[in-house]
């Protein structure tokens, strides 16, 4: 544990010209009581660490020193690809292992280039979860992310209807983060699935690896099953007249796949300027909370129940706004 300390200090050192004791100690977690011992160690070492006293004081390597220590661990260099999620990363339980992959990167780079870590960090980030949500981080989420990593079996109890639970045996072969919510695509037997990692109830990391199907493409096989997912869950049709102002502004709030498919078999405008689409959507009441925000802008002609229902909803707006 102080080895690795000592390392990142070293390279901390190396890729800055001087720090604070203060600043140590809050990049290495510890007081700046333990970075005085931590700095009197590398000098008995042999490492050039030079203390300067006073208000703009602290420590530095002297004479351009540079150690060779740089070389990425596998588990760091995996992690560094993921640099740009650090959410991801903290619920992963990988930040550690970016930071150091970061860090040793840094002090491997010429002076003139250390800071383009923080200059990239300082102008773009990532925001994965939806507004409108406090996303919790699934407990066993590390324990998964492990197993990907490792190509290890786990035995996993997954619930899709509380109290109902099953148990299978996995091969995790990666994770996808969608809106905030994390998913785990695994095969299970000879079939490929998506479990919600929030549905797990226990997870056991199996000491046995499994042999990795090298055709498996993780990205390809997600877009698959989503538009898949999509699709499936569209089980209702509504026949909708719709402004063109109704139409531009329909994909933002159904499906846009269903909608480019209706959009493709519209009537021509009739003698109102309005089309005439058959819509698939997942149901009569998520399509009154999604065709409502569109106001005048949609008239539903089918099926009755679900217009007579908008029918009932106009009628009380204009009576509340009389």
């Amino acid at each position: 544990m102080r080895a690795a300390r000592l390392i990142k200090m070293v390279l901390l050192l190396q890729s800055r010209p001087s720090m604070t004791a203060a600043e140590l100690a809050g990049e290495l977690e510890v007081s700046e009581r333990t970075v005085t011992r931590d700095a009197q160690a590398l000098s008995e070492a042999g490492v050039p660490v030079y203390a300067e006293r006073g208000r703009a004081g602290g420590y530095r390597l002297v004479g351009g020193y540079r150690t060779r220590l740089t070389g990425l661990a596998r588990h760091e260099a995996e992690a560094l690809f993921l640099s740009g999620l650090p959410s991801a990363l903290r619920e992963m339980g990988l930040d550690d292992a970016a930071s150091a992959a970061r860090l040793k990167v840094s002090a491997a780079l010429l002076p003139s280039l250390r800071d383009a870590s923080d200059s990239a960090a300082r102008r773009f980030h990532l925001d994965a979860p939806g507004w409108y949500h406090d996303p919790a981080t699934p407990g066993l989420l590390p324990a998964l992310a492990e197993a990907v990593w490792d190509d290890r079996l786990v035995t996993a109890r997954y619930s899709r209807r509380p109290p109902d639970e099953v148990e299978r045996e996995l091969a995790p072969y990666g994770l996808v983060l969608k809106a905030g919510v994390w998913y785990l695509c695994a095969r299970a037997g000879d079939d490929f699935r998506v479990y919600r990692i929030d549905r797990f109830t226990a997870v056991t990391v199996s000491g046995t690896r499994f042999v990795r199907d090298g055709g498996f493409d993780l990205p390809r096989f997600w877009a698959e099953r989503a538009a898949q997912f999509a699709r499936s869950i569209l089980r209702t049709e509504v026949t909708l007249r719709l402004t063109e102002d109704g139409a531009r502004r329909l994909p933002h709030v159904v499906d846009r796949a269903a909608v480019d498919e209706a959009m493709a078999g519209a009537s021509a405008p009739d003698a109102e300027g309005r089309r005439t689409v058959v819509l698939p959507v997942e149901s009569e009441e998520v399509a009154y909370s999604q065709l409502l925000s569109l106001g005048a802008e949609v008239e539903v002609l089918a099926p009755a129940t679900l217009r007579e229902h908008l029918a009932d909803t106009a009628e009380r707006l204009r009576d509340l706004y009389r």
